[in-house]
């Protein structure tokens, strides 16, 4: 056994697990496509300080969760492992201009990212989210657009139940009242608040409405509510957008404490859930307006939108209910030999096999042809090609235990194809 293992919070994907993370990857890319989002591929690092701007110095992320990566040699610049694909998204909107196309300017990536998190079930130091950005668009339109299009992703995956937890968090004129009535509630008991929570409490109390500490979860059921403080554009917004999507048949839930754990999000924010799970667990991904964040992180006054889905989290669901995907991972047909020398022979012949579209391996080693038959059988394969020592090939059917008669190359090798064509 090897004296190294992956590090902690780190892990390797075998199958059947690797197999279903493509596929909810490959859905995810498909799900975007169809809807009209280009596709992005983001650095895995950016500077530390796009972070620090666009998700907030009070957040979880930046204040505990950031890999920061040590500046070397003449570049100065200090650089993070991405902790999420938003901010990145929207640097290079700004970076290449995108303001001059057809707005709304619709992306998707999916992502590896990176997080100093304490390790547990469903959450790891990397993992992979489904990132869909829409910007330049400020109205309820594009919301139920967006909501919708993560929430039908779920579903054709199989998670049918899933619900959407839906908040406004308003905006910069109609926020700082909601800040300090949460202040002024939370103060008188303060000296209950661990010491995160005070300064919680001083930096950002909304960040109070994120905490796991028993009691001040409790002392949150009673907090104000920041649907009761919303400016008239902000509640006219949120109405418009509950009201969309009951017409489109969305499974909505009011969640008037949701804020998420970002600080760049105004308006509009939701997560997707499973009913039954227990705190973040249930939680498959969500997502929120970002209207300010183009002109904080330099850029003209834009509004956004966008969601992050978990494929860990999501693989983990399906997993827990018996729905991962079923991969063959052996070849559908392999090419065995008689004679030893005919190795060469079976790679040509697998690799025309693959070419004309069948899964196929050759069988490289010496064994004999009966340990060859064996293990293709022991594969799963549905058909084997062996290479007679005269050159020519025989077909065997392992389903139905039939050979027949050796033939010349071209002639099998159409049989075989046609045989597991008509299989599939």
């Amino acid at each position: 056994m090897s004296g190294f293992q992956s590090p902690r919070g780190l892990r390797d994907l075998l199958e059947p697990l690797a197999s279903a993370h493509g596929w909810a990857i490959d859905r995810a890319w498909a799900a975007a496509d169809a809807a009209g989002y280009a596709r992005i591929e983001l650095p895995i690092a950016e500077e530390s300080g796009l972070f620090e701007r666009a998700v907030g110095g009070t957040s979880d992320i930046v204040a505990k969760e950031l890999y920061r990566l040590e500046p070397r040699g003449d570049d100065a610049v200090s650089l993070a492992l991405r902790p999420e694909a938003t901010a990145g998204a929207v640097r290079a909107y700004i970076q290449h201009g995108m303001r001059s196309q057809p707005q709304p300017v619709r992306l998707v990536t999916v992502a590896h990212l990176f997080r100093y998190d304490r390790p547990q079930k469903g959450r790891y130091r990397q993992f992979t989210q489904f990132d869909l950005e829409a910007i330049g668009d400020g109205g309820p339109g594009i919301d139920l657009e967006v909501i919708e299009l993560g929430a039908a992703y779920l579903r054709n995956l199989g998670l049918s139940d899933v619900q959407v937890h839906l908040n406004s968090v308003g905006c910069s004129a109609c926020r700082p009242a909601y800040v300090e009535s949460l202040r002024a509630y939370f103060t008188p008991a303060m000296h209950e608040l661990s010491e995160v929570d005070q300064s919680r409490l001083t930096a950002n109390p909304l960040r109070l409405l994120d905490s796991k500490d028993p009691a001040v979860i409790k002392r949150v059921a009673d907090a104000p509510l920041i649907t009761d403080h919303l400016c008239g554009d902000c509640a006219a917004h949120h109405a418009a957008v509950m009201a969309g999507l009951a017409t489109i048949g969305v499974t909505v839930l009011a969640a008037p404490r949701l804020v998420r754990g970002l600080d760049y999000y105004t308006r509009t924010a939701w997560e997707y859930l499973l009913p039954g799970e227990q705190g973040q667990q249930g939680a498959l991904g969500g997502g929120g307006r970002y209207d300010g964040l183009v002109e904080l992180l330099g850029g003209p006054a834009t509004p956004a939108i966008g969601f992050a889905i978990g494929i860990d989290r999501v693989v983990l669901a399906l997993e827990e209910r018996g729905l991962l995907p079923v991969r063959a991972v052996g070849a559908t047909i392999v090419v065995a030999g008689i004679e030893p020398d005919s190795v060469a022979d079976r790679v040509a012949i697998a690799s025309q096999l693959r070419t004309a579209g069948s899964s196929a391996r050759a069988d490289v080693s010496s064994r004999k042809i009966g340990r060859q038959l064996e293990s293709a059988v022991r594969d799963g394969a549905r058909a084997v090609i062996i290479v007679e020592p005269d050159g020519r090939l025989t077909l065997r059917d392992l389903v139905k235990a039939s050979q027949a008669e050796p033939a010349e190359r071209s002639e099998v090798i159409a049989a075989a194809l046609r045989l597991v064509q008509n299989e599939g």
